[in-house]
């Protein structure tokens, strides 16, 4: 697959923002394949901070909500496994969601 650098001859309409950066996370899902996920936003439930990943090159899936927990310097993505944490962060999430629009 080639990349496509966006200029302003390229031909395509420009409406979205290109001055954040892309933080592009690599899944792997239950058969081994490796998935890249890009961060969409993060938020916070209850002092503990989650992110939302989509599909980087599927943004019709489904997102994936993670528990984003330090260790040491480094940042790291946990599944949720609780059901009364994930209840919670979903509701959060919802409300969130809701509120943007």
């Amino acid at each position: 697959m080639s990349e496509h650098k966006h200029d302003a001859n390229c031909g395509h309409d420009h409406d979205h923002d290109h001055e954040h950066e892309e933080f592009v996370v690599t899944l792997i899902d239950e058969d081994g394949n490796e998935i890249d996920m890009a961060l969409v936003e993060t938020f916070n439930v209850e002092d503990q901070l989650y992110a939302l990943l989509l599909e980087r090159n599927n943004p019709e899936a489904d997102g994936v909500i993670v528990r984003v927990d330090e260790d040491g310097d480094d940042m790291v993505l946990n599944a949720i496994e609780d059901d009364e944490e994930w209840n919670r962060v979903q509701q959060a999430y919802e409300e969130l969601a809701a509120s943007e629009g």
